[in-house]
């Protein structure tokens, strides 16, 4: 059997350093691949005006697997300010390069674990009805849909003139910023589809049900944004209730939610929502697992095969200037597993995700995160592992 090739898009900052360590394990375990990296990130919009080049997008167009690390992404006048000055003045416009691959490829489902790791220093605890200290187990999935809602890119500042014609068609709009002038108004859109959302709504239904989750959560808010998230819960209603009988429908307001899930988070298993409400719940529930230094994510095509597999930390562009990295790689290793489960490679998925468990249960590497240290140059100093000792570590439990 032939190896398999998987597009490697290091991205910026700390990117390059947590992708590096992941590929070190994958090989610690067996994987056997070829890596092509692809150009993608600040560096090719400053020198290009293209922070994804049409190159990348064939390349994973090709092998339709990818290994993302981090981006980053800066306000337009910002990013405009950046670009080399033979690109000055051509009228070109940042978008970020992740948003942008998610829309060409449909990568519309993005499903976001956060599982607890016994041991770990980061983990939520709580005090219990006499004062005792309860440490609950995280383990929910949360669902996004991953290139509609407020993410899809369809807005305007001082809107054309046909858009603010059919604004103005609204009676509210009307009423409430019709006397505002055209060139001091802001529009976004917020656009959800019936095809995108039943879509998402059953790979949670059906996530739930392989893996045992009594639960799905539909984390939107119906009762004010009546028409998106109302379309929502409504057909999460009509599929459960012909097709995942068994599986318990929650509906659970987004803010609600997220008070929610620091008295009872145990209580949750997969959970379901648009775009913005989605990355906030997931960030969320991230942060009672250990923080982004966990949080992996895979965010995929089921109907042409192509997934990009990546943290959902950003670039801190800060500690890629460190001489020894001292970001955490779990995240990055974990999105690694995932990537490995979505090609069928379950059981080395299964063997690294119990490396990782051990090593943190063990206590005896842990990043500067895990210590509870400020991110300096010198933790290393001070006893925290440098992301490649914590890599290391991981290698030697396989």
């Amino acid at each position: 059997m032939s190896k398999r090739t998987i597009v490697t898009l290091p991205g910026d900052g700390i990117g390059r350093a947590v992708l590096d360590e992941a590929l070190r394990v994958l090989d610690a375990a067996g994987f056997e691949a070829d890596y092509v990296e692809g150009d993608m990130g600040w560096e090719f919009w400053c020198n290009e005006g293209n922070p994804l080049p049409e190159r990348t997008i064939q390349l994973l167009e090709k092998h339709k697997v990818g290994l993302f690390g981090a981006i980053t992404s800066k306000p337009k006048d910002e990013a405009a300010r950046e670009l080399s000055p033979k690109l000055q003045d051509k009228g070109l416009v940042y978008s970020s390069p992740i948003v942008n691959l998610r829309q060409h490829f449909g990568l519309d489902i993005c499903m976001r674990p956060c599982h607890s790791f016994k041991g770990n220093p980061l983990n939520f605890i709580r005090r219990g009805a006499n004062g005792e200290i309860e440490e609950p187990m995280v383990d929910v999935v949360i669902f996004r849909q991953n290139t509609e809602g407020l993410y899809s890119g369809v807005e305007w500042s001082d809107p054309p003139a046909l858009v603010y014609e059919a604004l103005m068609t609204h009676p509210k709009f009307k009423k409430n910023f019709g006397q505002s002038p055209k060139a001091e108004i802001s529009v976004s859109t917020r656009i959800f589809t019936k095809k995108a959302t039943e879509r998402i709504l059953r790979a949670a239904f059906i996530h739930a049900r392989k893996n045992g989750y009594k639960s799905v959560t539909v984390g939107e808010k119906p009762n004010v944004i009546r028409e998106t998230s109302g379309i929502m819960y409504k057909m999460a209603q009509e599929i459960q209730k012909a097709d995942f009988p068994e599986i318990q429908l929650w509906n659970t307001n987004i803010d609600a939610l997220m008070m929610w899930l620091t008295k009872n988070p145990e209580n949750y298993g997969v959970i379901v929502a648009g775009n913005m409400f989605g990355d906030i719940v997931s960030d969320g529930f991230a942060g009672l697992i250990g923080g982004l230094g966990f949080a992996c994510s895979a965010q995929y095509n089921p109907d042409t095969g192509i997934g990009l597999f990546e943290p959902t930390h950003g670039s801190a562009p800060k500690y890629a200037d460190y001489d020894i990295s001292i970001v955490n790689p779990v995240a990055m290793i974990e999105s690694s597993c995932m990537m490995l489960d979505f090609i069928g490679e379950n059981k080395m998925a299964k063997k690294i995700r119990l490396a990782v468990a051990e090593v943190i249960a063990e206590g005896k590497v842990r990043t500067y995160d895990m210590m509870k240290m400020r991110g300096m140059a010198d933790v290393v100093k001070h006893g925290a592992a440098s992301t490649r000792e914590m890599a290391d570590a991981i290698i030697a439990k396989l």
